[in-house]
């Protein structure tokens, strides 16, 4: 076990130092002694930004919300978007990333467009980012109030 502080590295020379001529032979023997580690300074690590939500998870949790809303399976819905269920599963989890044409299927089969979509997915990282930053709508300085999407 290490008596070293969790936070601190350890450095090891790569070269061991060099050892002192040897002593006369009048003088007592000294026993050679390890060279002690450099420890690196300590630093506190920064304070942990919060993650920005990441688009899949919004639309994802859209697509959950919306066809919770509607009392309708997985199943139901996959097969009405004709994609498998395992993979809008994923996609309402938030951990694929999924194409237009695929978004646009599994919005049609809950009676949304591909606009609806992204524009409820839209209001849900406004809502995010004022709870985020704590402001409300109505302070906003922006020239533009909408949503801009770049393929």
């Amino acid at each position: 076990m290490s008596n070293q502080a969790p936070n601190e590295a350890r450095v090891i020379p790569l070269r061991p130092a060099a050892t002192p001529a040897p002593a006369p032979a009048s003088a007592p023997a000294r026993v050679p002694q390890r060279p002690r580690p450099v420890l690196a300074p300590r630093r506190t690590p920064p304070a942990p930004a919060q993650r920005e939500p990441l688009w899949r998870d919004l639309v994802g949790d859209v697509l959950r919300r919306e066809r919770l809303a509607q009392e309708r399976t997985l199943k139901d819905v996959a097969d009405a978007a004709r994609i498998s269920m395992p993979y809008l599963s994923e996609l309402e989890r938030g951990r694929k990333e999924a194409s237009s044409e695929v978004l646009a299927a599994a919005a049609r089969a809950l009676g949304l467009g591909l606009g609806d979509l992204l524009s409820l997915a839209q209001d849900e990282l406004t809502r995010v980012a004022q709870v985020r930053h704590g402001r409300n709508r109505a302070t906003s300085t922006s020239r533009y109030d909408g949503m801009c999407l770049a393929a």
